[in-house]
């Protein structure tokens, strides 16, 4: 498989353009497979009057980018904020090469003040793209462990990560990303944002990995890039590498017992 890593400088509060762009992008490079833009790609990162760029599924912008994966017969994630019954939530898009909308994944970790303004998704997502079984993650949701693990348990191929990861977080997505390629032995796409927008400095460092969380490819902290990967078929790791199997979930945690009341303190 061929990746394609988007990493852009999307226009703040415009949708249309920042999918004509996105069309451009698929146009331009018909040879990859997958095509990853970051996180809130076609609004931009804000927290503010969301109701004004919120979409629906079959909003003007998604149909663009739909049309184009159709043309150049390559499978998208791309970042939205989405509009809901009942709010607004952090989401990804996910086309197949034929343009149908094959899923929506909501971002379940919500990071410091998105939770006042995005409702938070409730389950993991494990979506037929590209002819891989791709599991998408949206930035913070990768500095834990569980997501992309019951994403792996529920049968994944491959990890998908638009980021919008700003200053001074560059160290911690670069273990992240990593960390959750060799926790759960799959390869991860890591496209993350760069530029500013309102108080955010967003710092890059777009990059996909192999299973063993060595790096393939990376992108620089400051500059827009489009980055292609080749990803390798996912293959079962055998024996002491097989995470998954080996992996002996919740077990009982013995802990010396919490007094009630400080000791010394009176009754």
């Amino acid at each position: 498989m061929l990746a394609l890593l988007a990493q852009l400088a999307p226009r703040p509060r415009d949708p249309d353009a920042n999918a004509e762009r996105a069309a451009r992008v698929l146009r331009d490079r018909p040879d990859v497979d997958l095509a990853v833009f970051p996180e809130l790609y076609l609004g931009g990162y804000t927290l503010r009057a969301l109701d004004e760029l919120a979409l629906t599924p079959g909003a003007g912008p998604l149909a663009t980018v739909a049309a184009a994966a159709a043309a150049a017969r390559t499978a998208v994630v791309i970042g939205f904020a989405e509009r809901l019954d009942d709010g607004v939530a952090n989401s990804a898009a996910c086309f197949d090469a034929d343009g149908s909308l094959a899923g929506i994944y909501r971002k379940t970790h919500l990071f410091g003040r998105e939770a006042e303004a995005f409702t938070a998704g409730d389950e993991q997502l494990v979506v037929p793209i590209a002819g891989t079984l791709v599991a998408p993650l949206i930035c913070f949701d990768i500095e834990f462990p569980e997501p992309a693990r019951a994403a792996a348990r529920a049968g994944a191929e491959l990890l998908v990560t638009p980021s919008a990861n700003m200053a001074p977080y560059w160290a911690d997505h670069e273990l992240a990303s990593r960390a959750r390629a060799l926790d759960n032995r799959l390869a991860h796409v890591y496209a993350n944002r760069v530029g500013s927008e309102g108080p955010h400095r967003f710092v890059g460092g777009s990059r996909a990995v192999a299973a063993d969380g060595s790096v393939l490819i990376e992108a620089s902290q400051e500059n827009e890039e489009l980055l292609v990967a080749a990803l390798g078929r996912p293959e079962t790791p055998q024996g002491d590498l097989d995470y998954l199997r080996q992996a002996r979930g919740e077990l009982p945690v013995r802990a010396p017992a919490v007094p009630s009341s400080p000791p010394g303190a009176s009754q």
